[in-house]
């Protein structure tokens, strides 16, 4: 999938790359992540953008949807079930700019960085988690 000269990685085929990069995460997370589900979509819909305040579908290739475990409650737990986004055209085109990492990783990194949000991560332990991972 990464090597020039291919067509682009179907919804398909993204979806099955966040799958290897949830399969490769340590037990204790894919047991913490529980019941996330993953969506490829090719963008992010008109409204998400404007609620977001996004003026580029560009700019937007991953988002969590859903209450992070730091939040959630025995008591009151959430009534959906949490939700990563992989906005598939935002992911190729950066990887496509950025011409230094395989399409793998581009999808491992933007599925890590919307899993943390799900355990409740700030950006900047996001951040450094990836970096500890040898990610950029």
């Amino acid at each position: 999938m990464s090597a020039l000269g291919q067509t682009a990685p179907s919804v398909e085929e993204l979806l099955a790359c966040a799958d290897a990069t949830f399969a490769q995460l340590p037990e204790f997370m894919r047991q913490a992540a529980g019941d996330v589900r993953i969506l490829v979509m090719e963008f992010a819909e008109d409204d998400l953008l404007d609620e977001l305040e996004i003026d580029d579908p560009l700019d937007l290739t991953g988002l969590y949807t859903g209450v992070p475990l730091t939040l959630d409650s025995v008591t009151q737990p959430a009534m959906e079930r949490p939700l990563i986004y992989l906005f598939r055209l935002p992911i190729l085109f950066e990887w496509a700019q950025r011409g230094d990492v395989t399409i793998e990783e581009m999808v491992h990194h933007v599925f890590i960085h919307e899993l943390g949000h799900h355990f409740g991560w700030s950006d900047e332990e996001i951040d450094a988690k990836l970096d500890e991972d040898g990610e950029d």
